[in-house]
């Protein structure tokens, strides 16, 4: 064991700011703990194998431990061993053999081994109040200070406005390991992910922001490890600063390599977001190892059970809960976010679980600490908030409950979308809010449209392809004897389960997509793709790839005839949606009438062209409904960029063919078609008379512009021009 370091060398330091920090004359160290009675910095060789010395932290400042040492430099390594009361009974399980990851480390050196030592308790007799007294230290990655200098240049973010956003779920392995286009030694990698080509494809379905899954430093379950399979998705944070090791090609150059990565993504005007946990940690249940929080300081890091202080509250379903109620928590959250906007440059996060983050004791607020000092920095008020609104414990579903200035996962947009294209009865009206915005769930307190992120899939569940491909779960490779992920997956596999040679199957299944696609691009608020959807991906039906860390889940790019048909739908829907304002616009529509132009912003369409009527909305027959978005009843001076233009698009989940006569409307003269699901080829874009009756194919989509008269246009364009013009 390393010997105690002469005092001389330590002086008191400072109690801010957190974690390790390098003045250009030494390192300055500092952990918050209320309840620790002595806390030794631990310093180890370069690779982190072999401990060198402990030096007692010499000050302790409103809870806060901290010492500056003079002769530490960039690369330290080093680790914590933090002394108390071990009585878990009262919320404390303090254990100074267990070496400890600084909640504020921006960099770990290798990676955690498995092994008995990492529990406070004798693992052995399962009984956590017992106490273990070997040395953790072996088996435990190890901190690393940084010099966080990196040349930016010119970077910045490209701030795109909400209402022009289109995001695009990634898992930074995942994407690049099959593409051809990357060097074999980037695949998978930070470095990876800025391949022009990589690039190019993401730029040409219309993406805006690259949403990646989480790339904080997490850890591979052991049971997981002992079936050959690995944590892939990464939902088991251990360190809310440093960048994942595992996905940079030089892993002590983590660092670095992300902020490359965001440099380049930044130059092609693409923003970056994180899916971030900050609802748990690796260390579980009151069974779990002893990492970090767990013997820093339990009780204030944790929510614990009242009553019994032994046990934690499990509102995330992974053990424990990280306690968002207590104010240095609240703190060590919120400096890792900034951390990652000021220093890293990323633009937003998506919070998982993000319910827990709104958390009091007493149940979900939309005032609680953590939303409320959110809402007031100057930082994280400014970049994209990202909710998933719900979590496992009681009044845990809070979809349209955040606050304003958030954006949310919206699974009822999910739910209703999936139901109407499988030829669900009665789905109508509510698709009608779902493509308009949501206006149940996010009009009010001036939320706008884009407080909805729209979704038919995520990483959690079948890919789109999977979708109409199978009708149960094909989780059999998880090792769960197929018992895990959800059974509720709303999916239609067109008659066939799984694969098939049939090719009017596989022409419906086509057809689907592109009906999902583009009801989603469609749709007002955020879109969000799924990497891989846009050319019609396969995980093999397994809708819980969350241990696959192989060609289950990795994206195949050798994608073929029809995966490039899919993409080229894809992109020319996109292509639409940039254009044109009336989709993307941020204002609710009121389907009132413009007396000025005899016209309402939205109508909604019966196949025979007539307004719907409330016995329409109730048929539980109806399955075609076609939305008349009239751009010229929309305020302006609102959007400047782009054509306003109005147009009408239908959609039929019938499985047979129905009439839809094209409406007459004030100002125009003819429909141009730009969208037919039945038709992939968009090389023209025939023209159609009012009043003409369009074949509207079984379960497809159609969206068609209006061409206006041009004596209308030149006598609008003159009552709207400015004086003088």
């Amino acid at each position: 064991m390393a010997g105690p370091a002469h005092r001389s060398r330590v002086t008191e330091g400072r109690p801010h700011p957190r974690g390790a920090t390098w003045t250009g004359q030494g390192v300055n160290f500092s952990l918050f703990s209320a309840n620790a009675t002595k806390v030794e910095l631990c310093l180890f060789d370069n690779d982190g194998e072999t401990e060198l010395e402990r030096i007692e932290l010499p000050e302790y400042t409103d809870e806060v431990w901290h010492g500056f040492l003079p002769d530490a430099r960039p690369g330290t390594v080093y680790g914590y061993r933090v002394h108390g009361p071990y009585a878990p009974e009262e919320g404390h399980r303090f254990n100074p053999h267990k070496l400890l990851i600084d909640p504020y480390a921006k960099a770990l050196v290798g990676h955690l081994k498995w092994d008995p030592a990492l529990f406070g308790y004798q693992m052995e007799s399962m009984d956590d109040l017992t106490y273990d007294e070997r040395d953790s230290a072996p088996f435990m990655p190890k901190c690393r200070v940084i010099d966080p200098a990196f040349t930016w240049g010119n970077d910045r973010p490209p701030q795109i406005p909400w209402e022009h956003t289109v995001l695009y779920e990634a898992h930074v392995r995942g994407l690049t390991k099959l593409h051809p286009a990357v060097p074999e030694e980037l695949r998978g990698t930070f470095r990876g992910l800025t391949a022009p080509e990589v690039i190019q494809h993401i730029k040409s379905i219309g993406v805006t922001a690259v949403e990646l899954l989480p790339v904080h430093m997490f850890v591979d379950d052991s049971q997981l490890l002992e079936k050959d399979l690995v944590n892939y998705w990464g939902y088991n944070t251990i360190s809310f600063f440093a960048p994942a090791r595992r996905y940079a090609s030089v892993p002590d150059f983590a660092f670095s390599e992300f902020k490359e990565m965001v440099a380049r993504l930044h130059g092609a005007n693409l923003e970056v977001i994180l899916d971030v946990v900050y609802n748990h940690t690796a260390e579980g249940n009151e069974r779990g190892p002893t990492l970090s929080f767990k013997g820093i300081d339990n009780a204030s890091y944790y929510r614990l059970l009242p009553d019994q202080k032994r046990y934690y509250i499990n509102d995330t379903g992974t053990g424990n809960t990280v306690n968002l109620s207590h104010p240095r928590v609240i703190q060590l959250v919120t400096d890792s976010l900034r951390y990652w906007v000021q220093e890293m440059h990323v633009d937003g996060f998506r919070f998982d679980l993000g319910t827990i983050l709104a958390r009091e004791p007493y149940g979900f607020d939309q005032q609680s600490g953590f939303l409320r000092a959110v809402g007031q920095d100057p930082v994280l008020s400014h970049v994209k908030l990202i909710a998933e609104p719900w979590d496992c414990g009681p009044g845990g579903y809070q979809v349209g409950g955040f606050a304003p200035g958030w954006a949310e996962w919206n699974d009822r947009y999910r739910d209703t979308i999936r139901d109407y294209w499988k030829g669900e009865e009665g789905k109508l009206p509510e698709v009608a809010t779902r493509l308009t915005g949501s206006a149940d769930f996010f009009n009010h307190r001036g939320r706008q449209t884009w407080a909805s992120v729209n979704f038919i899939t995520a990483h959690d569940g079948f890919c789109l392809n999977d979708l109409v491909t199978y009708n149960e779960k094909h989780n059999e490779a998880n090792g769960e004897d197929n018992k895990d992920g959800s059974s509720d997956n709303r999916s239609w596999n067109c008659g066939v389960e799984g694969p098939t040679d049939d090719e009017e199957i596989n022409a419906l299944r086509e057809r689907q997509i592109c009906n999902m696609m583009g009801t989603l691009l469609l749709s007002r608020g955020i879109p969000m793709i799924v990497a891989g959807d846009e050319f019609g991906r396969t995980q093999g039906g397994n809708n819980n790839a969350y241990c696959q860390d192989n060609e289950i889940s990795w994206l195949n790019w050798e994608m073929g005839d029809k995966g490039q048909r899919l993409l080229n739908f894809v992109q020319h829907v996109a292509a639409l949606r940039h254009k044109y304002p009336v989709l993307h616009r941020t204002r609710w529509l009121s389907a009132q009438w413009n007396d000025e132009i005899g016209v309402k912003d939205v109508a909604w369409l019966t196949p025979s062209g007539d307004e719907m009527t409330d016995e329409s909305w109730t048929d539980g027959n109806a399955r075609c409904l076609g939305m008349l978005l009239d751009g010229r009843a929309q305020p302006t001076g609102v959007h400047k960029r782009g054509v306003d233009q109005s147009l009408l698009l239908i959609l039929n989940s019938y499985h047979d063919a129905v009439g839809f006569h094209l409406p007459e409307v004030v100002g125009g003269h003819r429909w141009t078609r730009l969208i037919d699901t039945n038709q992939l080829d968009h090389a023209d874009e025939p023209t159609f008379e009012f009043g003409a009756s369009y074949t509207v194919t079984g379960r497809s989509i159609l969206l068609f512009e209006l061409l206006m008269d041009p004596d209308y246009a030149t006598a609008r364009m003159e009552r709207t021009a400015p004086e003088g013009s």
